[in-house]
């Protein structure tokens, strides 16, 4: 009935007009069937020889008239569209039950079912034709991902194969007349590749082209596929075949699904599909989410625009698909505008990369190329593919944003050495997040290596050097793939070595690509060839210049191409002579970036700064590159000469290297110099008449050292800062000797039969940042002074669960449990821990720190939990005096004894005091809120509403808006007046001098971050229609006012003033104008964070005993993500808000909060709640828009991220502790039990809850 209708152009035209609906689980009907084996073989199969039963895609061979009616009934519920029963109908998957070879005739029938369903539909509403999805499925073999965890390069598919079955696949599908083709449940994007590969060799061959959708699979919560992808990754490796829709189902319920499919509308400018599970699997795997349920979740997909198609997958059935039809066909379609023609050029690997003209210079690492390292070009040779993988991880670690691969070398099998190699790279995601540069001069290597790549790549290369048919295929495959190209500037004539060549080939290359293979004209890069210059020979001096001049005419004439190439070319005359050669390229670069040079393939990690090259190898790399003067060769050869290793007077030796080891050890603790301290380790554990064992060396120099450190430390003669260093120096030194104690212990064991027990620890403490909080800075320093101080220090890390700490503290013995928490209901996190402490039995002493803790609430809510000692630690100077005096038996009674009397008369103040203060009814307190004078009040219009994303910020533009005060504080590093705050601090007698190193060290390490790009800067802005009712605030979806999007509720200060005080009892919503005055007012908000990165930069240093380096980038990233909150405050008052654009104020005045309106953030004490982030996060969709996340515990993470609501008027004020009958109404207003409003703002009660 549909076979006249031009399929495309009516779902083109429905899709823009309504929601279309797909069919729910093909599997759940066919459960409810409750079929036996015979059932599944029929006649036809009575005697097979392999057992069938849970094949279901056969049962359109022997139970058609089931499968059919199912389709039926799915199509009677409200379905436009329908899938074959085919999602493991290749012969890849039929395999397993001997069908392989019925895989072609599988896909016609069932197609054939499908569409009788359809058809006997549509004869009864003509004006709704019913459409048949031909489903190809994912097969249970994965291209990307090997089977074998001992052989990561290992697969048990090929691409080819892949491509074989689903050919056959299509085939049937089309010829049983398959309206559309749906790609579904992608968990290995390149088995989807392999699919749409297949799909488009079958309309190349002559079958009609048809509607294509593609439906991948987001496995949990993490929000990539199995094969690692993002969702936005995911479709940028689809948008070659221009699916008409992409989307996701299964593994998710709708709940869990929404951010992601948020994600996939985002990245794609098309229509969306989704289909989610029926809830998520309960023990037995049977999902329990009801049609209505269901239908619920899914309607705010619908609601909020998100999707073009929906429907059901595992668990749902007809009524689920009635359901969600009813609920969502009221809602308009998602909309959307398709992409400009010249846009960005996206690529991707596990993560996506966009290039445009904001994204600056795209860095090609060139290390992974047997033609130009020496040492992978060995490895390679050698099979030594880990150590390959190795060179490619560090290309990644120096900056490279694409990694190119290229194995032409004559004594390589090129195509067996790609396929082991990408096989390989995609099990490492530290390299395989970034796209691939797959390089060859061979296109049947490209070829092996596209078909191992899942994300979008980019090949290298082609041109007309063999003609153009030959051209036109390679780029037919290419664009097949869905790979970007680097095309030469060579032609059947040869090399392009003037500007008017290069552009003539690349135009006509162009033209060709564009016009007749149909490339994308942002997925063309041209290599207008970088030859070499300063060969001696005259005409080759110009290369340079002819280069760059070409890269201007490109641009000026073929819109959205791409310019690259190999930066090394030009400077393989002075081979050998770095120096020289890494000045040439950053020369060259500079210019070449500026006249539009896109990309190029360099070595991310050797090249220098252009401002930082010497002024006079600069003037002779400008003279060079520019070929203003024909003596520069020599020159450059006379200056590599002068500037040679050798010319240079050896250092003279430190005085203290002479020095007898044990001095050196301790030398070099004190001093924090790791620079020797291997060699001198090793020197005194080969001295075996001083120290017979490794131990010795240990508890000898190396503990003498560290004791100094520790006394210089309690004597306020040391710093923090220099006492992390020597902490560096120590681990390195122990690392050291670590592998010689265990031989020694495997000897002990050998030949005595016992092992070395011997513990030079003066104790073991456990560390940990509990559950639901990601802030660790001041538990690391407290971790690296007890270390220091001959502790043995197990760090469980952040987020750490309670079970876990209790388990880790029982295996391990420790003597001490140390907990950490930033955020106020880590407070409640700690009690937990206590409590659950007390219920298994633990025996040891429990430490309390990290900002929001007090002595107060140790000693108060946690102490009377647990039965042995709960102490508060103030920070790390006071860790080392508390512990010592809990584990030295001489002291230990009377310091217990000490501390609960402390607590117990904090105890009896506390109460005494809850006593003693007066609180204001809640009514009383609202009679006398703050009442503005709204008729004086200017209200200024944001510029705009909704949200603004900031992704990928230059951390540069936000340096001078850092507040240094709260470093200091880090680092406990505190001047007496009159030289408090930076930068007097530096003036300070005691801790000056420290403090300006500190200052300096840190400059250094964040010039470095920022300019290797280590941290990564993402905020989000948003804007909305706002009025206060009375403590709350509605916000509205547009400036009709007409519609309550979110409110925020806001608690007011209760706590008496004095009498004589004018004080008014504030509420956040007393700034903004309130409803019934009429008066339209707005409310922003902000999240910012600048901790992209950091864990992993953080573990690196751990990595290398460097916990100074570790610290410093955690307290440099929470910095930076303060100053950013900064300075995006400063751009919403003067630009994106503008109710103060005239403003012009120091950032010293910002700091001192001198500017017009005010920034609070929940959990902080103008409301202490933080659950009002849950608003906020839910309003802005902040974290699907920028991967800022909420912890249960409702921190923010990356822990380096800083969150506000915006007001254009008021001033900062703490609520104080809150009566039980604001709780109460706050309860009732919020939807909240009221103990769980208890429990978020226990640390404000003014009553007693227990």
């Amino acid at each position: 009935m549909t076979g006249s209708l031009d399929v495309q152009a009516y779902l083109e035209k429905t899709l823009k007009e309504r929601i279309m609906f797909i069919d729910g689980a093909m599997g759940t009907m066919i459960q409810r069937l409750r079929l036996t084996e015979e059932d599944f073989r029929g006649e036809e199969y009575k005697n097979h020889p392999k057992d069938l039963k849970g094949n279901n895609d056969m049962l359109v061979f022997t139970q058609p008239d089931a499968i059919e009616l199912i389709h039926w009934q799915y199509l009677d519920a409200g379905a436009d569209m329908v899938e074959t029963n085919t999602f493991s109908s290749t012969s890849i998957a039929q395999l397993d039950y001997g069908l392989e070879n019925e895989a072609y005739r599988m896909n016609k029938v069932a197609a054939e079912v499908a569409k009788r369903a359809c058809d006997k539909v549509t004869a009864l509403t003509p004006d709704r034709p019913r459409f048949v999805c031909g489903a190809l499925g994912p097969t249970n073999r994965t291209c990307s991902i090997s089977p074998s965890v001992e052989n990561p390069a290992y697969r048990n598919v090929t691409f080819d194969e892949l491509v074989d079955a689903y050919k056959e696949q299509t085939r049937g599908l089309l010829d049983g007349g398959a309206d559309i083709l749906l790609v579904e449940t992608i968990f290995d994007t390149l088995n989807a590749k392999a699919a749409l590969y297949a799909i488009d060799l079958c309309f190349t061959e002559g079958y009609r082209q048809t509607p294509v959708f593609v439906s991948g699979t987001i496995v949990d919560m993490s929000g990539r596929t199995l094969s690692g992808q993002t969702g936005e990754a995911f479709v940028i490796s689809m948008k070659h075949a221009d699916p008409m829709a992409i989307g996701l189902n299964c593994a998710l319920g709708a709940d869990q699904m929404r951010p992601f499919i948020y994600n996939i509308g985002q990245a794609s400018k098309s229509h969306v599909i989704c289909y989610p599970n029926a809830g998520l699997p309960n023990a037995f795997g049977e999902y329990d989410e009801s049609p209505e349920d269901m239908a619920k979740q899914v309607e705010v997909f619908a609601k909020e625009g998100l999707v073009s198609i929906i429907g059901g997958c595992c668990g749902t059935t007809p009524d689920h698909i009635r359901a969600i039809a009813n609920a969502c066909k009221s809602y308009a379609p998602r909309k959307f505008e398709k992409d400009p023609v010249i846009s960005s050029m996206l690529l991707s690997g596990l993560e996506p990369l966009q290039v445009d003209q904001s994204t600056n210079f795209v860095n090609i690492g060139e290390r992974c190329n047997v033609a130009g390292s020496r040492k992978f070009a060995r490895h390679v040779l050698k099979g030594e593919y880990d150590e390959c993988l190795a060179i490619a991880r560090a290309q990644v670690e120096n900056g490279a944003q694409v990694v190119d691969v290229n194995f032409d070398e004559g004594m390589l099998d090129g195509v067996a050495a790609m396929t082991r190699f990408l096989n390989l790279l995609s099990s490492d995601p530290d390299v395989s997040k970034v796209p691939l540069m797959v390089d060859s001069s061979n296109f049947a290597v490209i070829e092996a290596g596209l078909k191992c790549a899942q994300g979008k790549c980019i090949v290298n290369s082609i041109s007309l050097k063999a003609g153009e048919d030959e051209f036109i295929r390679q780029a037919t495959i290419v664009r097949r793939f869905g790979a970007a190209v680097v095309v030469m500037a060579f032609d059947e004539l040869g090399q392009a070595d003037t500007k008017e060549r290069k552009f003539e080939i690349c135009q006509r290359s162009y033209h060709i690509l564009v016009d007749q293979v149909g490339f994308n004209p942002n997925d063309i890069i041209f290599d207008p060839n970088i030859l070499t210059i300063c060969t001696g020979m005259e005409e080759h001096n110009n290369y340079g210049v002819e280069f760059i001049e070409a890269i201007r005419l490109i641009k000026a004439n073929l819109p959205g191409a791409k310019i690259s190439g190999g930066v090394s070319n030009l400077s393989f005359s002075f081979r050998g002579m770095e120096v020289i050669r890494e000045a040439m390229h950053s020369v060259f670069l500079y210019h070449a970036i500026k006249a539009g040079m896109d990309m190029g393939i360099v070595n991310a990690g050797f090249l220098t700064v252009y401002d930082d090259i010497p002024k006079d190898l600069l003037q002779l790399c400008e003279d060079a590159v520019w070929n203003r003067d024909p003596e520069v060769t020599d020159k450059l050869l006379a200056y590599a000469q002068a500037n040679a290793k050798g010319a240079k007077k050896e250092a003279e030796t430190e005085e203290w290297r002479t020095k007898p080891v044990a001095e050196r050890l301790s030398y070099a603790l004190i001093k924090g110099i790791v620079k020797y301290i291997v060699e001198d380790t090793e020197e005194a554990r080969q001295d075996l008449e001083k120290y017979p064992r490794p131990l010795n060396v240990i508890e000898g120099p190396l503990m003498n050292g560290m004791s100094i450190v520790g006394d210089l430390f309690g004597a306020g003669k040391m710093f923090l800062p220099q006492v992390i260093k020597s902490a560096r120096v120590m681990k390195t030194a122990v690392a050291h000797l670590i592998p010689f104690m265990e031989i020694e212990r495997l000897k002990n064991i050998a030949e005595k039969g016992l092992a070395d027990d011997d513990n030079w620890y003066s104790g073991t403490v456990l560390m940990a940042t509990v559950k639901g909080d990601v802030h660790d800075i001041g538990k690391n320093i407290v971790a690296v002074v007890l270390g220091c101080n001959n502790y043995r220090v197990i760090d469980l890390g952040v987020m750490t669960p309670c079970d876990k700490i209790i388990q880790t503290a029982i295996k391990e013995k420790v003597d001490v449990i140390g907990l950490s928490g930033l955020i106020t209901p880590s407070l409640d996190e700690m009690i937990h821990v206590a409590k659950e402490a007390e219920r298994a039995g633990l025996k040891v002493p429990i430490l309390i720190g990290g900002a929001t803790t007090s002595k107060t609430h140790t000693a108060v809510k946690v102490s009377p939990r647990y039965s042995q000692p709960a102490i508060h630690v103030l920070d790390a100077s006071k860790s080392v005096v508390v512990v010592s005096s809990l584990l030295d038996d001489k002291v230990r009674e009377d310091f217990i004894e000490d501390i609960n009397e402390e607590y117990e008369e904090i105890r009896e103040d506390h109460y005494e005091g809850l006593k003693d203060r007066r609180y204001l009814s809640l009514a009383a307190a609202r009679e006398q809120k703050m009442v503005l004078d709204w008729r004086q009040e200017k209200i200024v219009k944001p510029s705009f509403l909704g949200t603004k994303v900031f992704k990928d910020i230059d951390l540069n533009t936000v340096v001078s808006h850092i507040d240094w005060n709260p470093f200091f504080q880090v680092w406990q590093l505190r001047g007496k007046y009159p030289n408090r705050g930076y930068p007097k601090i530096f003036n300070d007698e005691t801790v000056g001098a420290e403090a300006k190193k500190l200052h300096e060290e840190a400059l250094v390490m964040m010039k470095n971050m920022i300019k290797k790009k280590q941290l990564t800067a993402t905020g989000i802005v948003g804007f909305y229609p706002a009025n206060s009712v009375g403590d709350d605030i509605e916000i509205y979806e547009d400036d009709t006012r007409s519609k309550v999007v979110a409110k925020f509720h806001g608690l007011r200060q209760q706590a008496e003033k004095e009498k004589e005080s004018t004080e008014k009892y504030m509420c956040l919503s007393d700034f903004v104008a309130p409803k019934d005055s009429g008066i339209a007012d707005y409310l922003s908000m902000f999240a910012v964070s600048a901790g992209f990165g950091c864990d992993e930069l953080c573990e690196e240093f751990k990595k290398n005993h460097d916990d100074y380096g570790s610290i410093m980038a955690k307290s440099l990233a929470d910095r930076l993500a303060e100053a950013f909150a900064e300075k995006l405050h400063e751009d919403i008052r003067r630009e994106h808000w503008g109710y103060a654009p005239d403003e012009a104020m120091e950032v010293s005045d910002m700091l001192s909060i001198k500017y017009k309106g005010i920034r609070p953030a929940p959990g902080y004490p103008s409301q202490p709640d933080h659950t009002e982030k849950k608003t906020m996060w839910d309003l802005g969709n902040i974290e699907a828009q920028t991967g800022i996340s909420l912890t249960e515990s409702l921190a923010m993470e990356p822990g380096a991220s800083v969150s506000a609501i915006v007001f254009g008027r008021g001033q900062y004020f703490a609520v104080g502790k809150v009566s039980e009958d604001q709780i109460t109404d706050y309860a009732e207003r919020k939807k909240m039990d009221k103990r769980e409003v208890e429990t978020w703002l226990g640390s404000v009660l003014a009553y007693d809850n227990e």
